[in-house]
């Protein structure tokens, strides 16, 4: 569990960082999250969040591309929600979730640091 702390902090290091929540998509159990607002239910948002990563990766399947999904990027008029699934064989089945300030946060900086917590978490 403590690789899972620390891509949550890392996660929450990046300017306007809202919450951040390491998900298990096969069971959408959070695996562990963090929020530094009241007004963002990081819990529920990974749940929620479960749904859309399921159906995306279904349509793939059904339209038969031989590829996976990057990241998934939500974008409010006060936020961006980006949702980055995990590919090592380390940590397969699980999505990284960021919600940041749109008014506050770098989106490609927030990509590329997705990437990397990415590419390190073992679970």
């Amino acid at each position: 569990m403590a690789q899972i702390e620390i891509a949550l902090k890392d996660m929450m290091l990046l300017d306007g960082a809202i919450g951040a929540a390491v998900v298990d998509y096969t069971s959408g159990m959070s695996l562990g999250a963090v929020s530094a607002s009241k007004s963002l239910d990081v819990e529920v948002a990974a749940a929620g969040n479960t749904d859309l990563i399921r159906a995306k990766m279904r349509t793939i399947e059904l339209l038969g591309l031989d590829q996976e999904i990057e990241d998934v990027l939500i974008t409010l008029g006060g936020q961006y929600h980006v949702i980055r699934p995990t590919r090592s064989h380390r940590s397969r089945g699980l999505f990284l979730y960021l919600a940041i300030d749109r008014s506050r946060g770098n989106l490609a900086l927030a990509r590329h640091r997705l990437k990397a917590i990415e590419e390190d978490l073992e679970v």
